[in-house]
């Protein structure tokens, strides 16, 4: 754990076996979120209140300027007879997880916003540049194409990214990194 983390309450970063939660610099947890074993996270992260981040069974790597919204859920697939090698969680760099999004054992690249109380299921993988509208369903193993908006239960491509909405995806992980950066700077 790096020294400008904030940790304003020990309990709600925790170790589970023998993984212990990994920070790159500047990161801020909400002392309400739990962040919990085999996780490891890149610089400039966020995980706002009521998030959990559950490692305890498989890995959960997360690059840099990556926000984890209020009520977020992030977990695994652990290997078993079913599926021998498990899922890990894997997110890229500059992702913006909205408010209760559900992410299990799937991929996420780069510069993506999931909209609020959207779920992206086992071994699903999520490319590079794309929105997923708020209450979105990404069933297990599916595949979303970079350069889209998908939205629906299940997700389908609705159309390709205008320029702005692009821009926008930079726009939002910056901004939450000003955020977390107000947050750092109360302690």
């Amino acid at each position: 754990m790096t020294t400008d983390f904030l940790v304003s309450s020990i309990r709600n970063i925790r170790s589970f076996k023998k993984w212990i939660p990994n920070f790159g610099t500047r990161c801020w947890v909400d002392p309400s979120a739990q962040v919990i074993g085999n996780v490891t996270m890149g610089d400039d992260c966020s995980v706002w209140p009521t998030a959990v981040v559950r490692g305890d069974m498989h890995a959960i790597r997360i690059g840099d300027r990556t926000s984890i919204q209020d009520a977020s859920v992030l977990h695994i697939t652990h290997a078993s007879d079913y599926n021998p090698e498990g899922h890990p969680l894997i997110i890229g760099n500059d992702v913006t997880l909205g408010h209760r999004v559900l992410l299990h054992g799937c991929t996420l690249g780069n510069r993506i916003l999931v909209g609020m109380d959207s779920v992206i299921m086992d071994g699903a993988e999520v490319q590079d540049d794309v929105i997923i509208g708020a209450g979105s369903l990404v069933p297990g193993g599916k595949v979303l194409e970079s350069g889209y908006l998908y939205m629906g239960r299940p997700a389908k491509q609705v159309r390709p990214l205008k320029e702005s909405e692009y821009a926008y995806l930079l726009y939002t992980a910056k901004n939450y990194v000003k955020l977390k950066n107000e947050y750092l700077a109360e302690r």
